[in-house]
């Protein structure tokens, strides 16, 4: 083999890199068959960080609302039945996940604000055991539930799917009285103003 030749095949190997890169990346945030397929398996593959991504739905675009329900990391059951009528924030998260951590405190402040004034608040843990789940509530002081929606159920993360990239953690939704979602962040809160500015919004629209 030619100098020139070994060159050629250097050049076009470093090219493969971010293209193998690059499918790869396509992956990990594939949906349809190839998620369903992981979660019967029980698998955690298909996970990413969401970039913060951010949206509001006008009221007449919004689709149906979304029933939901699962057991929490204290055993109880608790879904869309128990906020029917409220404005609700779903947040799905882990306790590994970084930006889940960063934004915690902004989730508490907002409950503390809200609930007073009717606001529903749930969590949906999307690959820890109920020890896990329940030492990151303590250590950041979370008191509202948190449903355990693992691997070989995910029966929440189905409810959501036609809203969610069911790949990105941490998301927030906020769900208006009548279950549709209203707002969605895709990614770290930006702030805790952020999420106070989405849920006056949607209070505001049911005049509450």
């Amino acid at each position: 083999m030619t100098a020139r030749s070994m060159n050629r095949r250097r050049i076009w190997a470093a090219a493969a890199l971010p293209l193998a890169a690059a499918l790869a990346l396509t992956g990990c945030s594939g949906e349809g068959s190839d998620l369903s397929k992981q979660w019967e398996q029980g698998s955690d593959k298909g996970y990413i960080e969401g970039d913060g991504t951010s949206i509001s739905i006008p009221p007449g675009d919004r689709t149906e609302p979304v029933e939901y329900s699962g057991e929490t990391e204290t055993g109880e059951q608790f879904g869309s039945a128990d906020t029917s009528g409220s404005v609700t924030v779903v947040n799905f998260w882990y306790a590994g996940c970084a930006p889940c951590r960063a934004e915690a405190p902004d989730l508490v402040a907002a409950y503390d604000e809200f609930s007073s004034q009717g606001v529903q608040f749930v969590g949906v843990n999307t690959r820890d055991q109920v020890a896990q789940a329940q030492q990151f509530s303590e250590e950041f002081g979370v008191e509202y539930p948190s449903i355990m929606d693992v691997a070989g159920g995910r029966e929440v993360q189905r409810a959501f799917a036609g809203q969610v990239p069911l790949n990105a953690v941490p998301t927030t939704l906020v769900l208006d009285a009548e279950g549709r979602v209203a707002h969605r962040v895709i990614g770290q809160l930006a702030a805790e103003s952020q999420l106070r500015t989405l849920i006056r919004e949607t209070l505001d629209e049911s005049g509450s």
